[in-house]
């Protein structure tokens, strides 16, 4: 669970840390827009905006009830930027209703009474509607209705992909109906793919610039495999949202394309390299390594000094070729005879773009801490953006001093 916000331009044709430190893990971005001058639910759902909308304030910063000692703080990019038109994109994995009970061992410092879903739910809302968003991702939602009763009185639409198998939560997506027009949409059923039960989200938007002016953009959203050993199905997943990201993306005139979501991998691992690089030989590294997830227990974290160069290791090649199936590299691969995974985008994060102090960025710029609980301290959300999009600003995630003084995220 991690708050992120950032800022984003969009080129001419070209811990868990929250918003409000409390609830859930959130993305946010900024984009601004040059003109082209400047060259128990249901599987699947989609509401509509409600046409009586109440307005919210476009200077506002930040949610009213933030409390000051840990408030975050707006990172803007040291790039001039000519265009003004701006939109501002919200991630969030709130942590599903069910999973905040099933998993209670992983939040023993947050009281009984927080966790309960209808306090969390207000707050996770005044968290959403105060960042002003524009367009809204969430992950592990549950109670998909719960956030359109409330959503579309602030102008939203939306759509919800439910996972496939026993699991009840999925992926939903938000969006101004004022501002943006949905063209298309996808909901992406990993298990049809032999990649599990996770799913993911496509909307191709056209944003309405003005009367006689529009702009078109494609976000992707996704949770990915939690599993810390099923490196080769993280990257299969990735790698298949990309690739069906990149056909939309191109049918539609090549339109940018921001990427949001849980991606269960940290910055210093080998999933983090093949988004950032677009190409991973497989064949370096431990599948049930890839994901990093492994080396980041609270315990471990606050006692290894921060100052990493890069914690991946590449071993040697005929020791780790034993690790792999063939069935595994197909899956990871999409051909079992190529052990090389190639990324169909090219992708840039936002936060390690615009950059922070090394009191909440790792050594590659990445938030320290977007999830933290007590057998995990780390960041596994980002924003990714392509071609077409800058970020032009971004909401910093929590110092880890202060982290460590919560004691976990959720907290009360």
């Amino acid at each position: 669970m991690g708050c992120h916000t950032a800022s984003w331009l969009c080129a001419p044709a070209a811990a868990t840390t929250t918003g409000s430190s409390e609830f859930y893990k959130s993305t946010t971005i900024f984009c601004c827009i040059n003109s082209p001058a400047d060259s128990s639910q249901p599987s699947s759902l989609v509401s509509t905006g409600s046409s009586s909308r109440r307005r919210c304030n476009p200077g506002r910063n930040r949610p009213l009830d933030q409390p000051r000692e840990i408030a975050r703080q707006w990172i803007d990019s040291d790039h001039p930027f000519p265009s003004q038109e701006t939109f501002r994109v919200v991630s969030y994995n709130i942590l599903a209703d069910r999973n905040a009970f099933k998993y209670r061992d992983l939040y023993p410092n947050v009281p009984f009474s927080y966790m309960k879903w209808d306090h969390r739910r207000r707050l996770m809302c005044d968290e959403i509607i105060g960042w002003n968003p524009d367009i809204v991702c969430l992950q592990e939602v549950d109670k998909y209705v719960d956030f359109v009763s409330i959503l579309e009185k602030e102008g939203f639409a939306g759509s919800y992909k439910r996972r496939t198998g026993d699991t009840v939560d999925g992926c939903a997506m938000f969006w101004k109906a004022e501002k943006f027009r949905l063209l298309e949409g996808e909901s992406i059923e990993f298990k049809q793919y032999g990649l599990r039960d996770n799913v993911a989200q496509l909307s191709l938007f056209e944003l309405q610039m003005c009367e006689d002016e529009s702009r078109k953009l494609l976000i992707a959203n996704i949770h990915v495999l939690y599993n810390p050993s099923r490196g080769d199905v993280k990257l299969g997943q990735i790698r298949f949202l990309s690739s069906r990201a990149r056909f939309l993306a191109e049918k539609w005139g090549n339109v940018p394309v921001v990427l949001a979501g849980d991606f269960n991998s940290t910055p210093q691992s080998a999933v983090y390299q093949f988004l950032s690089s677009s190409k991973l030989n497989i064949m370096l590294y431990d599948r049930r390594e890839l994901s990093g997830q492994r080396n980041c227990h609270p315990a471990q974290v606050f006692d290894i000094e921060r100052e990493i160069s890069s914690s991946l290791i590449l071993m040697d090649r005929q020791l780790l070729k034993g690790c792999w199936t063939g069935e595994e590299v197909k899956v990871a691969t999409g051909n079992a005879d190529c052990h090389v995974a190639v990324l169909p985008l090219k992708l840039k994060s936002s936060y390690a773009t615009v950059k922070s102090s090394t009191r909440t960025r790792g050594f590659n710029g990445e938030p320290l801490a977007t999830s933290y609980h007590s057998k995990f301290l780390g960041t596994v959300d980002y924003l990714w953006y392509s071609d077409g999009v800058v970020p032009t600003r971004v909401l910093d995630t929590l110092p880890i001093d202060i982290l460590r003084g919560l004691g976990g995220l959720p907290c009360r």
